[in-house]
């Protein structure tokens, strides 16, 4: 595990080093959203296509799914309690809010389950993210910046998901694979070619978003129980709750390893849509994916 995110951290300080350098004179916030734009309208729905179109289709989709929506909504139902008792504005309540809901489940989750599990654990990241994590996020996500923001009004969820690519390449692979439609090795070839470039896009996109600069001492308190739930709390609660729906071996591992992963980099954009404190989200985010880097070898540990 450690010489995994070994590598993983080397794709990352690319982006960081990108951030403080600004090679050609490129800003890191404007190369990022280009890199994840495409990475999210073209390769990644690749990805899913190609993984979806010939995973397994049994109950375990299902139990996936009822898990980590679970952790979500007991992330976010946490960190409402906390940080309605705290005497923060509704702005920082907001962001820590959805930054103690959602993992980072694809765009760091999707290559450590890969490369600690091996290829078919691909599955269990896309059906944790597309499956619960994304829906969420565009729904309970969106209610609570408009709740405590001061941004655009909410636009229908339905809406806003129909805007998902890799959503639809996921509902297009399902119907593919339960209709039994074999993949002709042209396109196989053509989706391997563009899938094998999400993951080091992702992780240097992830390095790129890394907000060093915005990360305070005096923040460290508002920012301690977001930590505490995401890389300790979540992840024992979904371990319980998957054995209790009987998930067991790798697949197990693999579940509890994504509930264990640090904040969502895209609620970045929930907390610039609805002007919540997207600087302290950015902190939180970066604090909790370098501190993974300690409790995810500790969390494989354990389930191994």
């Amino acid at each position: 595990m450690y010489e995994v995110l070994a590598q993983m951290a080397g794709l990352i300080l690319c982006g960081i080093f990108w951030r403080i350098k600004q090679p050609m004179g490129l800003a890191a916030d404007d190369v990022r959203i280009r890199l994840t734009s495409l990475v999210y309208n073209m390769l990644l729905p690749a990805l899913v296509l190609l993984v979806l179109w010939r995973a397994p289709l049994n109950l375990d989709v299902a139990k996936i799914a009822i898990v980590a929506a679970a952790g979500v909504l007991m992330g976010m139902l946490l960190g409402r309690i906390i940080y309605g008792r705290m005497n923060v504005s509704g702005a920082v309540a907001g962001a820590m809010i959805i930054a103690s809901g959602f993992p980072n489940a694809t765009y760091l989750g999707l290559p450590v389950l890969e490369a600690t599990l091996g290829e078919w654990s691909r599955s269990v990241a896309i059906q944790y993210d597309l499956f619960a994590c994304t829906p969420l996020l565009l729904t309970v996500g969106m209610m609570v910046g408009a709740a405590y923001g001061d941004g655009e009004k909410e636009q229908h969820p339905l809406h806003t998901m129909l805007k998902v690519p890799p959503l639809w390449a996921a509902i297009a692979a399902l119907a593919l694979n339960a209709t039994a439609i074999p993949m002709p090795s042209v396109i196989e070839g053509w989706l391997s070619m563009m899938a094998g470039a999400v993951i080091p896009l992702m992780l240097i996109a992830l390095g790129m978003g890394l907000r060093w600069e915005s990360f305070t001492l005096s923040s460290l308190p508002i920012m301690a129980p977001v930590v505490v739930i995401q890389l300790i709390l979540m992840p024992i609660l979904v371990l319980w709750l998957s054995q209790q729906l009987g998930l067991e071996g790798e697949l197990l591992a693999a579940v509890v390893l994504e509930a264990a992963m640090p904040c969502m980099v895209l609620g970045l954009v929930i907390c610039d849509r609805f002007k919540l404190d997207t600087a302290l989200y950015a902190s939180v985010v970066t604090l909790t994916t370098g501190l993974s880097m300690i409790s995810l070898p500790i969390w494989f540990g354990i389930l191994a």
